[in-house]
């Protein structure tokens, strides 16, 4: 069944990818919000130990491995920001040359036949995915070189007083909001190479959409790492 909307021509399976690429991401999202309050999870549980991190800042003296933790988890948000401009060049460039990059693909097994117009959306959605990831890479970044701020802000001597704790807790919320940010950026980097096989066939899309999902949900909440981090 193809559809056509102001010259656009499109087959309702594309469309019926889209959707389903998109009402997947989301709906993870919330649901592994959600469920992170109920049962343990990579985010829930590294949220204890960032708490117990600021509070054995306060206890320190000297806090120059505090201060390289913070530098190396700024780093890595770095370099994931800097690879996705990277990326996010190259699609502009690609976007640039449809004409000629069907013409070459065309020739290839297994490829999906799609007007150029089609293969300008594929595009322009992973462009739309890395635009996103971008963002929260560099909203990592920012939160975690507040929190470099905040180890020189920190008290200089444990005092256990209502003010000292309740700047624990706050510290270690930036911590996890950052941390939040950051995850938020790789998830979109994995449905990135979810949405590459749309070039493929709009089946394989959805088909490795679920998939992704599933590696995503099993790390986060039945992986070996996770047992591991759990409290006795």
């Amino acid at each position: 069944m193809i559809l056509a909307w102001r010259g656009f021509r499109f087959e309702a399976i594309d469309l019926l990818a889209l959707a389903w690429f998109f009402s997947i991401w989301i709906g993870y999202a919330d649901f592994a919000r959600r469920r992170s309050q109920r049962v343990p999870s990579l985010m829930s549980v590294m949220r204890e130990y960032r708490r117990e991190w600021w509070a054995r800042i306060v206890e320190r003296e000297m806090r120059i491995v505090d201060t390289s933790i913070a530098a190396h988890l700024g780093n890595s948000a770095t370099f994931f920001a800097s690879t996705t401009l990277l990326i996010l060049g190259g699609l502009l460039a690609l976007l640039g040359t449809t004409d000629k990059v069907v013409a070459v693909v065309e020739g290839l097994p297994f490829n999906a036949r799609a007007s150029p117009e089609l293969w300008e959306i594929k595009i322009l959605l992973l462009i739309g995915i890395f635009v996103y990831a971008f963002f929260k890479f560099t909203w990592s970044l920012r939160q975690f070189n507040f929190t470099s701020v905040l180890i020189g802000a920190a008290p200089r001597e444990p005092q256990h007083t209502e003010a000292e704790q309740l700047f624990i807790t706050r510290a270690a919320q930036l911590v996890h909001s950052a941390s939040e940010s950051f995850n938020y950026g790789l998830r979109a980097y994995y449905f990135g190479l979810a949405a590459l096989t749309w070039f493929v066939s709009s089946g394989l899309f959805m088909i490795a959409t679920a998939w992704i999902v599933g590696v995503l949900y099993w790390r986060e909440f039945h992986s070996e790492t996770l047992n591991l981090l759990k409290r006795p």
